[in-house]
């Protein structure tokens, strides 16, 4: 048997790759592991404190409260699953102008986050459009404080993700549902289902992968929100940190408090979160493919 010779040529073409993903990637990383396990507040060099910062964590309430948050953020996850599968069935019709309406719910995906955020809040002002249009209609007697209601924050800043992620998750399902064949239609319709009954066992069915894909991408996103909340509280994370996650408390750690190992031990924690829940996520979802 005659041994193979080794070739170096395919190493060659991912060393690129491969050093690229080691400076920006696993480095990062590495060193955020290390930082996590020592004082370092940027100006002075880090010293070793071992597992300080995360016996500090397990007992700081606002990071647990920007936990709670951040879990409670996932809630628009389904909403925009549900929100897109409908938009992405309505807009895959044949009708005159549909590539406009399509068009339409895309433009606040290539608007940018910052815009949108700050129109949001200027819409939200008390003297904004939204209070405006209340008063004139007489539903309200004297402005809302929109942003400084701490109850309010956090579903608002939802109510913006939502928002600005129908376009690009609902282009998605779309090409999904442009993928099932037309004679599966056809054949629930013989069978007697109604418009409804034939999407729902169907395009429902069809569009699994999709819902994969988007089941974990847009919950990994609700997990690392920030800029929708820096925008709408002004960097200040809302009344009674109504609105911090964790993203935005790791953000506060580095930048604003100058605690660097803090924030780096807030990292790996919310890495293992990501990682273990995209594995979780990814597994129901193939077993609901399996069973179908």
């Amino acid at each position: 048997m005659t041994r193979k010779k080794l070739s170096l040529t395919p190493y060659l073409f991912l060393a690129p790759a491969l050093l690229v993903i080691a400076t920006f990637v696993l480095y990062p990383i590495g060193a955020v592991f290390y930082y996590s396990f020592t004082k370092y507040n940027i100006s002075t060099p880090p010293v070793w404190v071992g597992l300080d910062n995360y016996k500090a964590l397990l007992t700081d309430k606002i990071f647990w409260l920007a936990l709670q948050h951040s879990f409670t953020y996932l809630l628009v996850t389904p909403i925009l699953i549900v929100l897109c599968t409908i938009l992405a069935i309505v807009v895959n019709r044949k009708l005159p102008g549909i590539n406009a309406f399509r068009a339409v719910y895309y433009i606040p995906v290539i608007s940018g986050s910052i815009a949108v955020g700050i129109s949001w809040r200027l819409m939200l002002d008390t003297n904004g459009l939204l209070n405006g249009l209340l008063l004139s209609l007489g539903v309200i007697q004297s402005p809302i404080q929109w942003l400084a209601e701490p109850s309010m924050t956090l579903p608002i800043a939802m109510l913006l993700t939502i928002w600005m992620g129908l376009g690009y998750y609902m282009m998605i399902f779309l090409a999904g549902l442009q993928n099932i064949p037309e004679e599966l239609y056809d054949a629930a319709a013989i069978d007697g289902c109604n418009p409804i009954q034939k999407h729902w066992h169907v395009s429902v069915p069809g569009l699994r992968p999709q819902y994969v894909v988007v089941g974990v991408v847009s919950s990994l996103a609700a997990l690392q929100v920030f800029n929708e909340i820096y925008i709408l509280t002004g960097g200040l994370g809302g009344i009674l940190n109504s609105g911090v996650t964790v993203v935005f408390y790791l953000w506060r750690k580095a930048f604003r408090l100058q605690e660097a190992g803090m924030a780096s031990a807030i990292a790996i924690v919310l890495l293992l979160i990501t990682l273990i829940f995209s594995i979780v996520n990814i597994r129901l979802m193939e077993r609901g493919t399996e069973a179908d």
